[in-house]
């Protein structure tokens, strides 16, 4: 009797440990809920080491990374915003026309106050409320999101036209000195644009993964109607999410602005200004059905679509090669996406 009861009393090989205390199966937990951005990161990689092989006197070279640091933000931030909404199973096109038409509202109430910091107010301001009117035209009179923020990117485009009559503004006065050091500036050797988008990333990342507002996210871009029967108020999640893009957009649209020194009427005008943020998203790992993405997967691949802008032209390439490299970036995240999150629901 007394060996039975030591036998019964002796602990077991490692291998019998409870799931929570198996180095194995936490790590196995851990692969699965981070699968997405561990593909984004392999893809980011596999492409870092191509355009070594392709350029490495570029790639090798620590100006290319200083270049990215400065234009790569400037969708970079757009994206991460995006990302919020892209999981809500929704999408906004107009973000571009968003960030010139809260340009006008800062180059208008500047040159009616003089006051750089009510100009900057402005531009937010405006930012916020074309968020408004997306959100509310998506989640409370339910049209389509592809269709009417494509509508209210013409139209928001329209009114910028015709209040600044197609004219550029030049921001070069002294009084702009300091939100141009603050927005553009350096810290040593890297640029501000970097530190933004940084800090920026950790912001959504909190307020995704650490608050309750972005478990809202989540459970609307999963299930709406389960979403909300449990009790989250599903249309002030979605407005949410169009109002941080839009302000976000404010943002960059001043950032890109102070950068360039003038404000033109074509800011984030055309297919490139439309396609690196959305393009971010996916290769991301966003999931274009809801409910699963990620702001890590996001910075990733932001600068991975910074990267193939740099390295197609780096290794001589034409720069038609930028939409062929594109394509097969966004095709093949997409497919990982697929498989991996097959893999993840077995």
């Amino acid at each position: 009797m007394a060996d039975e009861t030591q036998l019964a009393t002796t602990p077991g090989p490692v291998t019998d440990l409870p799931p929570l205390l198996d180095p194995t199966a936490s790590l196995r937990r851990q692969v699965r809920r981070n699968a997405l951005t561990l593909a984004t990161l392999g893809v980011a990689l596999l492409m870092w080491l191509v355009f070594i092989v392709a350029a490495p006197e570029v790639f090798l070279s620590t100006r290319i990374y200083t270049a990215f640091a400065t234009t790569t933000p400037l969708f970079a931030m757009v994206a991460l915003a995006l990302t919020l909404v892209v999981i809500t199973r929704e999408m906004d096109l107009s973000f571009g026309s968003v960030m010139a038409l809260s340009m006008v509202g800062f180059v208008k109430v500047y040159g009616w106050t003089g006051s750089v910091v009510l100009a900057v107010l402005a531009c937010l301001l405006v930012g916020a409320l074309c968020g408004l009117l997306n959100g509310f035209l998506v989640a409370i009179l339910n049209i389509p999101s592809l269709v009417i923020t494509l509508g209210t990117l013409f139209l928001f485009r329209g009114i910028e036209m015709v209040l600044i009559s197609g004219r550029p503004t030049v921001l070069r006065d002294p009084e702009f000195d300091w939100l141009r050091s603050l927005l553009t500036g350096k810290v040593g050797d890297i640029p501000n644009q970097v530190l933004w988008t940084i800090a920026m990333a950790i912001v959504l990342w909190i307020v995704l993964n650490r608050t309750r507002f972005g478990a809202h996210i989540f459970l609307v871009g999963d299930n709406p109607t389960s979403a909300q029967l449990m009790g989250v108020r599903v249309a002030r999640v979605r407005i949410a999410t169009f109002v941080i893009l839009a302000v976000v957009a404010a943002f960059t649209g001043m950032m890109s602005a102070m950068y360039i020194g003038t404000f033109f009427p074509t800011l984030a005008e055309g297919t490139g200004a439309l396609l690196n943020p959305i393009a971010s998203v996916f290769i991301g790992g966003t999931s274009v059905f809801g409910g699963m993405g990620s702001i890590v997967g996001t910075f990733i691949g932001a600068f991975v679509v910074g990267a193939i802008n740099a390295g197609v032209v780096s290794a001589g390439m034409d720069g038609f090669y930028t939409e062929l490299f594109f394509g097969l970036v966004i095709v093949l995240s997409l497919v990982l996406q697929t498989l991996i999150t097959r893999w993840m629901r077995r």
